[in-house]
């Protein structure tokens, strides 16, 4: 019996090599996110900051995680020259996916909730990738494991790895970018981090960043109408299940492994429409057109700022645009979608914008 068995392929080691190379390149091409000012009142001694993921190469927060996921499906020896690589997605990350799997000359499927946004559906075909739609949004983990190993491809999981992927010790994650940005700020330490949570991964990242740096932020995950995470975190049970959320990118039917409790010091439930008004509302006040998630990241973020007032305390809060609105304009965009869902947005917007004048925000459901 030969008791020495050899694996090395030269001719697999200089692809992955190369393939490394054309992903960090396009890092090195992509400037640092912008962190805009939100106004607010100056008399109220609070800043309000925006970390815009919206400048990426694709468009979202999605392009830092996708770029992780295949460095570290390259680096692991799961990615090779004749891959298809298969993502389940509600629709971002396999934007960005799409993208990287392009770059490398590789198949890409995405296997999506039929209700995904004909515009992002349109962005992962555009980039070369194949969309898989499935009527059951529970479904699309096992699917993609079935046509994985129909087609010999990898299964990337995000839910999975999105927070094994990323460096969350620093390599200009988004966590050491944020507080960087704000070194010459005048609460250069901010009293909130505000974020959603879709796998998990970036709350992960920003929480175990904060700790490892003896920061004293505290991170509040914002969850939407129909998510499992915000019921498992009050009552700590991981198998919780729920409907899913209709705001796409964040909300999840089940608790998933990247998703880190521990590490998280406050969660919020968002009802849908309010997180609908308040990214029209953002967008209105801001100038800049965000999509649904990152309204309900700034209904969170006014929740908390509304207290900091209450109490007489000043200090800095950061959240995130997630992407842009023009992939939401026949859904969150578009009144007679709204009224379809049977979402009414008035009262919230009508609380947003007392809330510029007074600084309260009043409960409303």
């Amino acid at each position: 019996m030969n008791r020495t068995v050899d694996r090395w392929d030269p001719a697999y080691r200089t692809w992955v090599a190369e393939a490394i190379r054309l992903v960090d390149a396009d890092a090195n091409r992509s400037a640092d996110t912008h962190l805009h000012v939100f106004p607010l009142p100056p008399g109220w001694g609070i800043d309000l900051y925006l970390k815009d993921e919206s400048v990426h190469p694709t468009g979202s927060l999605k392009h830092r995680l996708a770029r992780s996921l295949f460095l570290y499906g390259l680096a692991n020896g799961w990615i090779r020259a004749d891959t298809t690589v298969i993502e389940a997605s509600s629709g971002s990350t396999a934007v960005s996916e799409a993208y990287f799997a392009r770059l490398l000359g590789l198949p890409f499927v995405a296997v999506m909730p039929a209700s995904t946004s004909p515009e992002k559906i349109q962005l992962i075909e555009f980039y070369g990738g194949r969309c898989h739609l499935v009527s059951d949004p529970s479904s699309i983990y096992d699917e993609s494991r079935r046509l994985a190993a129909e087609c010999g491809g990898h299964f990337m999981d995000q839910f999975t790895y999105a927070e094994r992927a990323t460096d969350w010790r620093g390599n200009n994650n988004i966590a050491e970018s944020i507080f960087e940005q704000l070194r010459l700020e005048r609460f250069p330490e901010p009293s909130w981090v505000v974020v959603g949570a879709g796998t998990g991964g970036t709350s992960a990242t920003i929480g175990r960043y904060a700790r490892y740096r003896r920061f004293q932020t505290r991170l509040a995950v914002v969850d939407p109408d129909g998510s499992a995470f915000h019921g498992s975190f009050a009552d700590g049970d991981p198998e919780r299940t729920a409907a899913g959320s209709r705001i796409e990118g964040i909300g999840r039917p089940r608790v998933e492994p990247s998703f880190l409790p521990t590490v998280i010091d406050r969660m919020i439930q968002v009802p849908d429409a309010a997180s609908v008004a308040a990214m029209r509302w953002t967008s209105e006040v801001s100038g800049r057109h965000v999509g649904g998630s990152t309204g309900t990241n700034m209904w969170g973020a006014a929740e908390l700022i509304a207290e900091m007032r209450a109490r007489g305390e000043r200090g800095s809060v950061v959240t995130l645009i997630c992407d842009g609105g023009e992939r939401y304009t026949g859904t969150y965009g578009s009144d007679a979608w709204l009224a379809a869902q049977g979402l009414d947005i008035e009262p919230y917007l009508t609380a947003l914008e007392d809330f510029l004048k007074t600084g309260k925000l009043p409960p409303v459901r």
